[in-house]
């Protein structure tokens, strides 16, 4: 078997792990230590040198956070990973370690929250020009790029609002102008969509999501070259931030890559079934899911996605006040921000997750104030189902003349 090319399960479950070497423990041993032992004092000289492999610090590197990094980095078909405290932590050390001041960070016009605060408030204080550009159409990549252009980045599909951008076409734009391309991949996870194969540099996931799957954890991971993942995690991760991942996380991250395809496939099953059904209630304005015919960038999703995920949004035709009804009326799913846990969420953007924009940055980056996102857990279709239509608005009954 380890001859030919595996499955996706296969790698997220066995790979880069033998048990036959860890005295037949079948799950992988937890290392809870912060420093280790060298055999000799040249050995360890070597291994700060960089000459020699090995652990040194558990703030650099650990066995099981670096068991980690490698099924992640199979599993995204990268060189190499890195296993990082938070989604927020992956950010701030890739920006922190690729960028200086002078230089031009181009930003897709949708992020999550915490995201556009980083970079807009956090960044633009150190001398980096932060710009936003609608990468929904690639061509606005060639108009904006400039000399001083370091790196673009986006979502696909972006929190909270779904859009999608081309991967491919804005790594081919970037990559002749010299910029590094930095996808956020939590909403689609490598199950779904692979951005480094699609051209992109870095890629980056809250695993506190779908990876963990559970609600249990906040983690965050990246992928790319080895020599990028590197720089980042002795400048970006040990310097700058510290956002170094426990181990204890790490063994919960790895267990819940064991079931991440029965999951996603779960998740994005139902998640295409509620899309339908809320498409055709009364009340609902618009739904935006990358499944449905009527999503506008469905043809891209279709190249782009192997499914089309576990995520949905969409606004009631009463606005914010009847997307808050809705919300409170809801008895098995959960009023929660997060998202790909095993519990169906539910969460209003404007108010919670992406509070951090201004309401008049909301409008300016498509982000509207009654919009409704919402995480399709792992429960019974049909339950999810009847707590939503016993929640939505009913159609209004008009006595006949």
């Amino acid at each position: 078997m380890r001859n030919r090319s595996e499955s996706f399960s296969t790698l997220a479950i066995h790979h880069g792990y033998d048990p036959l070497e860890n005295e037949g423990a079948l799950t992988p041993p937890l290392h809870l230590t912060s420093t280790y032992a060298f055999e000799t004092a040249e050995a360890g000289g070597e291994m700060f040198a960089g000459e020699r492999p090995g652990h040194i610090y558990s703030r650099i590197s650990n066995p099981t956070c670096d068991l980690l990094e490698r099924r992640i980095a199979i599993l995204e078909g990268a060189e190499a990973g890195l296993a990082l405290a938070s989604g927020m932590g992956a950010i701030t050390a890739t920006m922190w370690t690729l960028l200086e001041p002078g230089d031009e960070v181009i930003l897709d016009k949708t992020l999550y929250g915490c995201t556009f605060s980083f970079m807009q408030h956090g960044l633009a204080k150190f001398g980096i020009t932060v710009t936003h550009v609608d990468l929904t159409t690639p061509e606005n990549l060639t108009a904006a790029l400039s000399a001083k252009t370091k790196i673009v980045y986006f979502e696909t599909p972006a929190n909270p609002n779904m859009r999608l951008v081309d991967i491919r076409a804005v790594s081919e734009i970037a990559h002749a102008h010299g910029a590094y391309v930095v996808v956020d991949n939590t909403y689609a996870t490598p199950y779904l969509t692979q951005p480094i194969k699609h051209g992109a540099d870095i890629v980056l996931h809250s695993a506190t999501k779908y990876l963990g799957g559970h609600g249990d954890v906040v983690a965050g991971l990246l992928a790319g070259s080895a020599e990028l993942v590197s720089e980042i995690r002795l400048y970006g991760m040990k310097d700058m931030t510290g956002a170094v991942m426990a181990p204890f996380n790490a063994m919960l991250i790895l267990r819940g890559l064991k079931t991440l395809e029965l999951r996603m496939e779960r998740h994005c099953s139902s998640a295409a079934t509620v899309a339908e059904m809320l498409e055709q209630s009364s009340g609902v304005a618009k739904v935006w899911y990358p499944g449905l015919a009527s999503f506008e960038q469905h043809d891209l999703a279709k190249r782009q996605m192997s499914q089309f995920g576990g995520m949905i949004a969409f606004e009631l035709e009463g606005g914010m006040a009847a997307g808050r009804a809705m919300m409170n009326r809801l008895q098995l799913i959960a009023r929660a921000v997060s998202l790909g846990d095993a519990e169906t969420l539910i969460q209003h953007p404007a108010s919670m997750t992406h509070s951090t924009y201004t309401a008049e940055e909301r409008a300016l980056h498509g982000i509207s104030e009654g919009l409704v996102r919402l995480s399709i857990g792992l429960e019974g279709i049909d339950d999810v189902i009847y707590d939503l239509e016993q929640a939505l608005p009913k159609p209004a009954l008009h006595n006949a003349a």
